[in-house]
């Protein structure tokens, strides 16, 4: 057990076959194994239930959906309670027929089911075409506090907007964490694929000194093809948790299932913002421009 200052994180990452169990029990297993290693806090991937179904516009695909709360925050609840453990799980959420969201949930021992966050920003490019299927979330950031640390929620597409990492940021979070299913076209990886994966690691560990926390970036690793068998996406793995320095603290490989087990030093927060006062430089008086879309004029500002 760590004292009162520190958290053992788990970070869970893993490939997904078609079979929405055999997933479930890996992803329970795994949860287990981290949990053995000491962690308090385990997260799992974006959607881990299923491989990602976003790569086609597929209405038998809502079948995937359930309330959240519901069956799998159960499930993992039960799992929490009996492992004494909070844990972070990315589940497809049916709020009502035809309204679905992108939603983390988190379960904390005896606690039980605490809340949930619902992913704010949804892409819709090739092979992601998450806004068929998710409306944008409309809770608002989220923090939650678990028995070590105050937890943000953001979910994969989320982590490429400072202003969200900002204002979690800005509620008290000391971790932020980003379940991600993030990968190449195979086709393109040559050409692209290491700009795409550095562009990837560089905006999080921006977020991280930026704010001063730590971040955990969870992804999936494996080839997923293309239900239609034109292509797929090669998830590229390298999950990796960051201190508030923006130094690399772990990092999975590209290609291995596994679970990185960290220790995360609270007390660094508050050196760190010390000696790098962004919050207390900030111009809250010359932001109120962030709220439009975009600055067409300046001169009419």
């Amino acid at each position: 057990m760590t004292d009162h200052n520190e958290l053992a994180l788990g970070v869970v990452q893993m490939a997904m076959s078609d079979d929405i169990e055999e997933n479930t029990a890996k992803a329970e297993q795994m949860v287990r194994q981290a949990a053995a290693d000491g962690a308090e806090l385990i997260v799992l991937p974006e959607l881990f239930r299923s491989r990602y179904f976003c790569q086609t516009e597929d209405y038998d695909r809502f079948a995937l959906a359930e309330p959240v709360p519901g069956p799998s925050t159960e499930r993992f609840a039960a799992l929490a309670r009996e492992l004494d453990v909070a844990i972070a799980l990315s589940l497809f959420e049916e709020r009502a027929p035809g309204l679905y969201h992108n939603t983390s949930a988190l379960v904390d021992g005896a606690l039980g089911y605490v809340g949930k966050y619902r992913k704010m920003h949804i892409p819709d490019d090739p092979r992601f075409y998450e806004k068929f299927y998710f409306a944008p979330g409309d809770l608002g950031f989220k923090v939650y506090p678990t028995r070590r640390t105050r937890l943000g929620m953001l979910v994969c597409w989320d982590q490429w907007y400072p202003e969200a990492a900002r204002l979690t940021a800005l509620m008290g979070a000391q971790l932020l964490i980003y379940p991600t299913a993030i990968g190449w076209h195979p086709e393109e990886q040559a050409q692209v694929g290491p700009a795409q994966h550095g562009a990837w690691e560089t905006i999080q560990r921006s977020h991280a000194i930026a704010n001063g926390c730590f971040v955990a970036a969870v992804n999936r690793t494996g080839f997923e093809p293309d239900p239609s068998g034109t292509g797929g996406i090669q998830f590229w793995g390298q999950s990796f948790v960051v201190g508030p320095d923006g130094v690399i603290l772990a990092r999975a490989g590209a290609d291995e299932e596994t679970v990185l087990n960290v220790t995360l030093d609270f007390s660094k927060i508050a050196a760190q913002r010390q000696g790098w006062p962004f919050f207390r430089d900030r111009r809250i008086d010359a932001y109120a421009p962030l709220e439009r879309r975009y600055l067409d004029d300046s001169s009419a500002l």
